[in-house]
């Protein structure tokens, strides 16, 4: 069953002015478009058959053409970077996607949420517990009301809670590789609640901006760990399993830079409660996702590669058990499209009542 908490959302009786007309286009906005997530979010957009790209925001590349600023989009769309008058510009779309750094969506979504829904791919509504909020980003929360009121967005897990929301909160992407193979075995209590994640990570998961960390000399023909045990994404994770297990889940977490552009690549090493064959743990996530569009779960014996989701939506999941009361989980996805703006369309789709696989690939970028 998938998880009804937290469930503070408005009524969808209540959202009836945020309603397009029925056969209209969803009319869409897109805050921060010249980063990664923004521009995956324009690239999926593109082609949608029910949601039409109103306006797109860029504070340092304002007024410039889209097609300027990326020459890929050269005789594709006619956009220009305006700048952020988002209180404003809001009230003429159906949903605003705030493609923002921590910290920011905060102060943006408080004010235009009475005149359109909002889908926000930063980390500022993920998190329920605002002290941990606080020691992950570093910051007090200004919008405490909101983060009360957003919908965790996992559409395989939340779909319910999606479909209402004026607020969803776009998972992280290494959250998205961690929770969504986690959720079947811990809802099931077959499992520990002793969880260690070890994940890898493409290059573009860092973002847009430049840093030393991430500079081609740094990152070529070269694998390394970084912030163990301080990871921002490592309170979101565990909250999200907490509420799974509907108790305390312990989790170690080490991300790693891999010297690649896209994708994540998650191994879960988990203790079973008691030693149930592979076969059964392999039915557990296999009827969990059935009939769930973007969630692949390889038969016994087979793996995730990276090469098989990059550029598309889907997360793969495979596991195998490697001893008594022992198995492991591997998971891959591409980082900008199910770890972000693919999951974010999914979402939209969700909230306006739109088949959620409009417009979202399955093509993966193969060789």
């Amino acid at each position: 069953m998938p998880l009804s908490f937290p469930l503070l959302t408005t009524p969808y009786s209540r959202l009836t002015a945020l309603k397009r007309e029925a056969g209209s286009m969803v009319k869409v906005g897109i805050v921060g478009g010249s980063g990664y997530t923004g521009l995956e979010l324009l690239r999926l957009l593109e082609n949608h058959p029910s949601a039409q790209v109103e306006w797109v925001t860029s504070e340092n590349y304002t007024g410039k053409a889209l097609e300027e600023y990326c020459p890929a989009w050269m005789e594709r769309m006619k956009l220009y970077f305006q700048s952020r008058d988002v209180a404003c510009d809001a009230r003429g779309v159906d949903v605003v996607f705030f493609a923002l750094p921590h910290g920011v969506s905060m102060d943006w979504v408080p004010q235009v949420l009475d005149h359109v829904r909002v889908v926000d791919l930063g980390a500022d509504f993920r998190i329920k517990d605002l002290e941990v909020y606080r020691q992950c980003y570093g910051l007090e929360h200004r919008a405490a009301m909101c983060v009360d009121e957003a919908i965790y967005g996992i559409p395989e897990i939340y779909r319910p809670g999606i479909r209402t929301a004026r607020l969803v909160a776009n998972p992280g992407c290494y959250p998205t590789s961690i929770l969504i193979p986690l959720y079947p075995l811990l809802q099931a209590g077959v499992i520990e609640p002793v969880i260690i994640a070890d994940s890898k990570s493409g290059v573009s998961g860092a973002g847009k901006k430049a840093g030393e960390a991430t500079h081609f000399c740094e990152v070529d023909e070269n694998f390394k760990a970084y912030k163990v045990g301080e990871h921002r994404h490592e309170g979101e994770i565990a909250e999200q399993m907490s509420f799974f297990y509907n108790g305390l889940v312990q989790l170690t977490f080490v991300p790693h830079l891999l010297p690649v552009k896209r994708g994540i690549l998650s191994t879960l090493y988990l203790q079973l409660k008691e030693d149930l064959p592979e076969t059964s743990l392999f039915d557990i996530c296999k009827e969990s996702y059935l009939h769930e569009p973007w969630v692949r779960v390889y038969p016994p014996g087979s793996f995730p590669e990276l090469k098989w989701v990059v550029g598309s939506n889907y997360i793969d999941i495979g596991l195998k058990k490697t001893g008594e009361g022992r198995v492991v989980v591997i998971s891959a996805l591409d980082n900008l499209t199910k770890g972000a703006s693919g999951q974010a369309v999914q979402n939209m789709n969700i909230m306006f009542d739109l088949d959620e696989r409009e417009s979202l690939t399955c093509s993966v970028l193969y060789p």
